[in-house]
């Protein structure tokens, strides 16, 4: 079972390239649990908050691998809360970092800005210096990770066809 990781900024399509590759190669994708919690969230998120996001993303995760065909395609994986809890607390739960190092993880696709914001309640930093701030921040990450990685770029059809050539690849053995 290899595990495709969708990661980058908000409002950068990870959710529709994550469905549409799911379809692509009849397999599932799980979505980001933190969407769930924080719609069911009688109150604004707090620090405590990311460990249960991140407990209740592995577990989804662990439920949807079950149901997958030799891909699992991740609408996000838990580095997305490392740089939230450090941007806006300023530190990251040691937890969360233990569960980072232990997550597999065989290609990420860095989804790029280049899409316009869609406005959503949940959604953060429209502002496009801080988009650009934010795909930084994920490209040093995916770059640091040791994992094989590929620039998802240009209209929604163009990523679908880079994430598929990017998935083709690593299934070949060519990343």
């Amino acid at each position: 079972m290899k595990r495709i990781v969708v990661i980058g900024p908000e409002s950068t399509g990870k959710s529709t390239l994550s469905e549409k590759l799911a379809a692509h190669y009849q397999t599932v994708w799980v979505p980001e649990y933190a969407r769930q919690y924080l719609e069911e969230l009688p109150r604004p998120y707090e620090k405590e908050d990311l460990l249960h996001i991140a407990q209740g993303q592995q577990q989804l995760e662990n439920r949807m691998k079950a149901q997958a065909n030799r891909l699992l395609i991740c609408d996000t994986d838990l580095y997305v809360l490392k740089v939230w809890s450090e941007h806006k607390y300023g530190d990251c739960d040691p937890q969360i970092l233990q569960q980072i190092a232990a997550q597999p993880c065989d290609l990420y696709l860095l989804t790029y800005i280049d899409i316009p914001w869609q406005d959503d309640p949940q959604r953060e930093y429209p502002d496009p210096t801080m988009r650009n701030y934010f795909y930084h921040i994920y490209r040093d990450i995916v770059m640091q990770s040791g994992t094989p990685w590929a620039d998802i770029r240009g209209s929604y059809q163009e990523r679908e066809q880079l994430g598929i050539a990017a998935i083709d690849a690593l299934e070949q053995g060519e990343r």
